[in-house]
């Protein structure tokens, strides 16, 4: 009920907010009006991994329609619904909407596919203990740490350095593990111990919260994408009338509901309004069992009727092509990058050249070749860049290493749109 969560907030009177608002080097001061989280919030909101979300997929591939969600959108749904709940259970608002801005800042190009892709591309270490390989989860983190940067108020890059709270939150939001009586987790552990998705519940309340909020905002609104491209048909009409009748309009049923249809505006209403109306310190953030029953039999509709619509499978064959077409075209560029070549292996490739390059020079410490065949020096644009960049970067990938060079190049598809990885795909594929 209202305020029943006031007194587990995270904010200076928890005992968790130590550990929750710090960070892993001091950040400059500069007479902030906001608060750490805000912000966290704002950080997130000028990153260049934030701006790409535009372009890239939630459900439908590189849209031409403009009304249908994108990665963006869906990650300002979720802030949307999360700083709803956490108003009116009482828990820090602004914890809980620099999470769900940041959640989806390590997605890769085309979706939950590109994801697979990626994962599929990365080498598997042995053991049943070993981490999974490629996660966008743990990705998002990822890109916080080490990859992301914003200029401080000397003009150097530095990396984003987010609360402890919020980057636990980016690395624990998965939203598609079905539970019930969701609670926080009690110890401040090492965020990349952490070796899967959805196995390790947040620290916060707020954390807890945004992984909901997650599943809230896209159940709704990829039917209502799909109705968009005419992926429903009238048999898939009839399914969620049925879905309905069979859930929320029994005999024994006490669902609120606030209207007849199934739209994405009811359907976020009518779950917050049974979700905070079930919710409980004691009992944990839970839906009431028939609005529990709608959401996993809403979810198997969305999979048979929507994400495994032969359409889509005939999009993911594409983009599987895309991503491995650029994996294997850089990686047949290893020797080039050992030796600072790279624009020389890539010179029939300027978009990707460039983009690569500089990626290499900002996260492996790369330095290009200073002489040309003839042994003459030469100041090639990328040592200028180098010599003018001012950034504050650890050496993320060793370029002495292969297995290291393969991550980086993961790493840099990761951050591609939609759109640009089909630009460079193209790009490598045209004569």
């Amino acid at each position: 009920m209202k305020d029943s969560f006031k007194d587990v907030r995270c904010d200076e009177n928890s005992p968790k907010w130590e550990n929750a608002v710090k960070r892993q080097t001091p950040i400059y001061s500069r007479n902030e009006i906001r608060s750490e989280f805000e912000r966290d919030y704002t950080r997130i909101l000028h990153c260049q991994a934030y701006r790409r979300l535009k372009h890239k997929t939630q459900v439908f591939y590189a849209p031409h329609n403009d009304h249908v969600c994108t990665r963006m959108e869906h990650v300002m749904h979720v802030a949307s619904v999360a700083k709803t709940i956490s108003k009116y259970l009482g828990l820090n608002e602004q914890l809980a909407e620099a999470i769900a801005l940041g959640h989806d800042i390590g997605h890769a190009p085309f979706g939950h596919h590109g994801e697979d892709c990626l994962n599929a591309l990365t080498e598997q270490k042995d053991g049943l203990n070993a981490p999974k390989k490629f996660w966008h989860e743990r990705n998002s983190l990822f890109f916080a740490d080490f990859i992301e940067t914003l200029p401080d108020p000397d003009a150097i890059e530095q990396p984003l350095n987010l609360t402890y709270a919020v980057r636990d939150g980016l690395i624990c939001h998965c939203g598609e593990i079905d539970q019930q009586g969701i609670k926080p987790r009690d110890e401040a552990i090492d965020l990349y111990s952490i070796k899967r998705p959805g196995i390790i519940q947040p620290y916060t309340w707020e954390g807890c919260v945004v992984k909901v909020a997650d599943k809230i905002a896209y159940l709704g609104r990829d039917i209502e994408d799909a109705r968009q491209y005419h992926i429903l048909d009238m048999s898939a009409y009839r399914h969620i009338r049925e879905i309905v009748a069979t859930t929320l309009n029994g005999k024994e049923s006490h669902a609120f509901r606030s209207g007849k249809a199934v739209n994405t505006t009811v359907l976020i209403n009518d779950l917050i309004v049974d979700f905070c109306e079930q919710s409980s310190p004691e009992k944990g953030l839970c839906f009431s069992n028939e609005y529990f029953r709608f959401i996993l039999e809403l979810k198997k509709f969305n999979f048979a009727h929507i994400y495994n619509h032969w359409r889509l499978k005939e999009f993911a064959n594409y983009a599987s092509n895309i991503i491995a077409t650029i994996y294997r075209t850089l990686m047949r560029t290893y020797e080039y990058a050992r030796h600072g070549r790279i624009s020389q292996a890539l010179k029939y490739y300027p978009v990707l050249g460039k983009t690569f390059e500089e990626w290499l020079i900002k996260y492996a410490r790369y330095l290009p070749d200073s002489t040309n065949t003839n042994g003459i020096p030469d100041i090639s644009a990328a040592i200028r860049r180098y010599q003018t960049m001012r950034f504050n970067t650890e050496q993320v990938f060793n370029l002495a290493d292969r297995e290291s060079y393969s991550k980086c190049v993961i790493e840099f598809i990761s951050g591609m749109t939609d759109v640009f990885a089909i630009q460079v795909y193209e790009e490598i594929i045209s004569f």
